[in-house]
């Protein structure tokens, strides 16, 4: 699996902290997420990080969903 890139952060005034991924808006954090968020960022890969908190990741199951028979077409 392909690490995530593309994440930015924008920490505003208010301490409001908004996620974008290339150039678009993918999560507002406000109060004490913000700053849970802020905290992790530090200490880990920033990249993975805003990844998680945004969803936009990957879970390991696509190809377990793609072939349930649900899912066939």
């Amino acid at each position: 699996m392909p690490k995530p890139h593309g994440f930015s952060y924008d920490v505003r005034a208010d301490r409001t902290v908004v996620i974008t991924h290339l150039g678009r808006a993918a999560g507002t954090l406000r109060g004490g997420r913000a700053d849970k968020f802020l905290a992790e960022v530090e200490s880990g890969d920033a990249q993975l990080v805003m990844a998680r908190w945004t969803g936009a990741y990957k879970f390991g199951n696509e190809r377990t969903a793609r072939n349930h028979p649900r899912n066939r077409r």
